[in-house]
């Protein structure tokens, strides 16, 4: 089977990279000459554990290419996957220029049976826009080929993509044909040889799903979130809470952590997607609306214990802040949406000098910030000298750290911990002044 992936972000990238694994021949396409250049020299864009080693495999093998023409490949191949990007626009509803005009050189283009499957992540309606499209194109051609539209949403996780692509816990397809179905399933059957997890549905639902998914996992971060900051009013301890509620099997322990807030590519787009999606038909997602707001005041929850412990911002004037952590969540380079940015800039704008270290992030952060920042060669580097210490992003080799050298190095004796990671026990030991989230 041959296919082509459009797009080589996080989604298209894994997912052609994945099919290839698996025996299928995948020409990934995109219009960036410049991340071609590199992929087709073994370079990737992006920070993914495992991905390099099978980009560089399956393009060795022959199984894996790179393009910048779609309209070259479109010949040869029997479905296509549209993957590239579908940013939020300013009122929150996702652009879907992109999306459509890959539907528009299919159309323009396609010269034999397709399936066009989108499996960026999309409004409800979608599909039906992209058929509408590449079927003007085909009457402007003054041809009649058939033609099918699929929704195959991807739920990888940034970090463990490769895994989830491999191994995953469901794979969501909405068709609207037997000829699609049974194309798709024999597609994926190389990833259901233990088990049968494909889940078919009608197009609407299969866009719905992503984004009820995403905007679950996001209702229960700021729920969570909400929880700690009435602990510390109360008394109570959210690490306690979070294990007596998450034992309940109704519940369950998965993203009932409090930390500093929730960030990346999907999670705040689509919650404001699915916003906008509901106004558009005139409903109000009010759950959704407080989910949003408590992530935005849950950014700002370290910078507020910062001040407090400081006991203004102008305080802050001319203190040396370290940070641990700038990318959105651990493995990751991905620093979208990122905790860390709103932290950095508050401190800057508050006259503070900041000095950051992330294991992987800091060439994305010196994309973003410049110079405005101090970027040290590990975490102790950018603790020496610091009057206070904020952990932002829970990488594992923040966990245990030496608390005598960072006794030794710190010019102060305050540690923010935004992710619950640390022993506050044995830091308040040593000496420290430490701080966390619902405790």
């Amino acid at each position: 089977m041959r296919i082509a992936v459009v797009g080589t972000g996080y989604v298209g990238l894994v997912t052609g990279t994945c099919f290839s694994e698996m025996g299928v021949h995948v020409t990934c396409v995109d219009v960036d000459k410049d991340k071609i250049d590199a992929l087709n020299q073994g370079i990737i864009p992006i920070y993914e554990p495992g991905l390099e080693t099978l980009v560089r495999k399956n393009r060795k093998s022959g199984r894996l290419n790179f393009t910048t023409h779609l309209e070259d490949v479109l010949d040869g191949v029997d479905i296509v996957f549209s993957a590239v990007g579908t940013p939020p626009d300013e009122d929150g509803s996702a652009d879907l220029r992109y999306v459509l005009e890959v539907a528009r050189t299919i159309g323009q283009h396609m010269n034999h049976y397709l399936i066009v499957v989108t499996k960026s992540t999309v409004p409800v309606g979608t599909a039906r826009r992209v058929k509408e499209v590449i079927s003007e194109q085909l009457r402007a051609r003054g041809v009649d080929i058939e033609f099918d539209v699929a929704s195959n949403p991807e739920f990888l996780k940034e970090g463990n993509a490769v895994k989830d692509f491999m191994s995953p816990d469901r794979v969501v397809v909405g068709v609207e044909s037997e000829r699609a179905r049974k194309l798709m399933s024999r597609l994926y059957k190389p990833f259901m040889i233990m088990s049968d997890r494909m889940i078919f549905t009608d197009i609407p639902s299969a866009e719905m799903i992503k984004y009820a998914a995403n905007s679950m996992l996001a209702t229960r971060i700021s729920f969570m979130n909400d929880i700690a900051n009435l602990c510390e009013l109360v008394g109570a301890d959210v690490n306690m809470v979070r294990k007596g509620i998450g034992s309940d099997t109704r519940i369950g322990k998965k993203f009932l952590y409090a930390g500093c807030g929730y960030g990346g590519s999907c999670f705040p787009k689509d919650v404001k997607a699915l916003i906008k999606t509901a106004a558009d038909k005139g409903y109000t997602m009010r759950v959704l609306q407080a989910v949003e707001e408590v992530n935005a005041e849950q950014k700002l929850v370290l910078f507020r214990k910062l001040v407090k412990y400081y006991g203004s911002e102008e305080a802050l004037q001319g203190k040396v802040i370290a940070v641990w952590g700038l990318s959105f969540k651990p493995e990751t380079d991905d620093m979208r949406e990122a905790p860390s940015l709103i932290l950095i800039d508050l401190m800057l704008k508050a006259g503070a000098t900041v000095k950051v270290y992330d294991p992987v992030a800091m060439n994305e952060c010196r994309r973003r910030l410049g110079d405005r920042v101090i970027y040290c060669s590990d975490m102790y580097d950018a603790a020496n000298g610091a009057d206070a210490l904020m952990l932002v992003t829970e990488w594992k080799e923040f966990r245990l750290p030496n608390v005598e050298m960072l006794r030794t190095g710190m010019k102060g004796h305050l540690i923010l911990d935004g992710r619950n990671i640390l022993d506050g026990d044995e830091l308040l030991q040593a000496g420290f002044e430490y701080h966390c989230i619902g405790k």
